[in-house]
């Protein structure tokens, strides 16, 4: 067998590959876990945000619509209408 002068020392190759993929496989693996646990808990912080956002702004709204259409409850009688009379009334004593 005729071996061509680039694959010399194949093996040695091979097994240096080998020896890089068993010995790198760890850390790399738990970089790109660390990566998928960041990108999830940055996922988890956005939607959190903006659910505060929407809900506030929705909050909001509600709240000036409401103010709007309800009249406010000191504005008390229009002055064409005069002046208004009140009685006072004593209790009354045992049924009379």
């Amino acid at each position: 067998m005729n071996e061509g002068a680039g694959f010399k020392g194949r093996h040695v190759v091979a097994a240096g590959a080998a020896a890089c993929a068993v010995c790198c496989a760890a850390p790399v693996v738990t970089i790109l876990g660390l990566a998928g646990v960041a990108a999830t808990a940055a996922t988890f912080m956005l939607a959190g945000v903006v659910f505060g956002l929407v809900v506030g702004a929705a909050t909001l709204v509600a709240a000036i619509r409401v103010r709007r259409r309800r009249p406010v409850a000191c504005e008390g009688p229009k002055a064409s209408q005069g002046p208004v009379t009140v009685e006072l009334r004593t209790p009354r004593q045992n049924g009379q």
